[in-house]
């Protein structure tokens, strides 16, 4: 995203934002899907800050979901399909809206509500070196929900985008 148009922060870049009182910092908290699979660690969250909410859980992708994914990109390469499965070094992040999470805090647990962890494999990922765009956030949310495909709001570039229940923190 350009910095003119950016509406998305990682709330570590946010010397005035903290979690609020009555919701859980989940920063570190290991991350599994429904079949409690891991699927990586909460590394930060995203922040909108114009809406001033939590919209993305900004996940590590665990090493396992990153190796088991290697038949895949080979596959692609064999089919002349790299593009869709080629990463960079560094690119072991994915975002999950956080209205896809559910939360225990006794654990210390975040549990992927409906996604699998073959979907997760699939996932673009980014480098948390760079910030990504709506169109990154658009093919994720395709990949997650493809059923949703037409919210509304889905092909917004504001922030209707995030007025849809995947992004709803209970």
């Amino acid at each position: 995203m350009e910095n003119k148009d950016r509406n998305l922060y990682r709330l570590d870049e946010l010397s005035d934002y903290k979690v609020a009182s009555d919701y859980s910092d989940v920063r570190g908290w290991k991350i599994v899907d429904a079949d409690n699979r891991t699927i990586g660690k909460v590394d930060n969250l995203w922040v909108n800050k114009d809406m001033q909410r939590v919209v993305y859980l900004d996940v590590n992708v665990d090493k396992a979901l990153i190796d088991d994914g290697q038949n895949e990109v080979h596959d692609a390469i064999a089919n002349d399909n790299a593009q869709e499965f080629m990463y960079k070094d560094g690119d072991s992040h994915i975002i999950i809206p956080i209205g896809s999470v559910s939360i225990n805090k006794d654990t210390k647990i975040v549990l992927a509500n409906g996604i699998g962890y073959d979907t997760f494999r699939k996932t673009s990922r980014y480098s948390q070196q760079h910030n990504f765009d709506r169109n990154y956030e658009r093919r994720v949310m395709n990949g997650y929900y493809p059923e949703n495909n037409a919210s509304p709001g889905s092909d917004s570039d504001d922030d209707t985008f995030y007025h849809r229940k995947e992004f709803d923190n209970h």
